[in-house]
């Protein structure tokens, strides 16, 4: 769960490092590339505040295994994104899975471990999180110096 919360968390902030490239190749201001963190922030905001009620009778394993495909999808959607548009509906994916992942966290901790090793189970997801919050700029713009703002999505 860390290695995916590493992966959403990366996800959630690649544009930041990313927003020359993408706005040249989608013909669109930096500003407006810079929206897509805004849209994904509003869709976890959302998410997190029906999951709940959504998904009270869902498998816990199979909600966090959609969410998790769905991550992929989003990440596809944006790295083949032939305009601003569909860039901005894959940011809007990566946006519902923070905020289902994260509502669900908790509980999914405390269904896995000990009562007593809830706080470490958290801390390890959260290291997955600080992890990627400093990890994630500088890995994509090496990676979009690489293969190409694109080819960091699909990383």
């Amino acid at each position: 769960m860390s290695l995916c919360v590493f992966a959403l968390i990366a996800s959630e902030f690649m544009p930041v490092s990313l927003l020359t490239p993408i706005g040249s190749d989608l013909q669109v201001s930096e500003g407006m590339v810079g929206q897509s963190i805004t849209v994904s922030g509003a869709f976890a905001v959302l998410t997190s505040l029906t999951i709940t009620s959504l998904a009270g009778a869902m498998n816990r394993k199979t909600l966090l295994l959609a969410l998790t495909t769905l991550m992929g999808v989003s990440g596809a959607i944006v790295a083949m994104a032939p305009d601003y548009l569909t860039f901005m509906v894959g940011r809007a994916f990566i946006g519902v899975v923070i905020g289902g992942f994260w509502s669900m966290s908790a509980a999914m901790a405390m269904r896995l471990v000990p009562i007593s090793e809830v706080p470490k189970a958290l801390s390890i997801f959260n290291g997955g999180n600080a992890l990627a919050t400093v990890i994630a700029p500088p890995l994509g713009s090496y990676l979009g110096a690489i293969v190409g703002w694109r080819g960091a999505f699909f990383v």
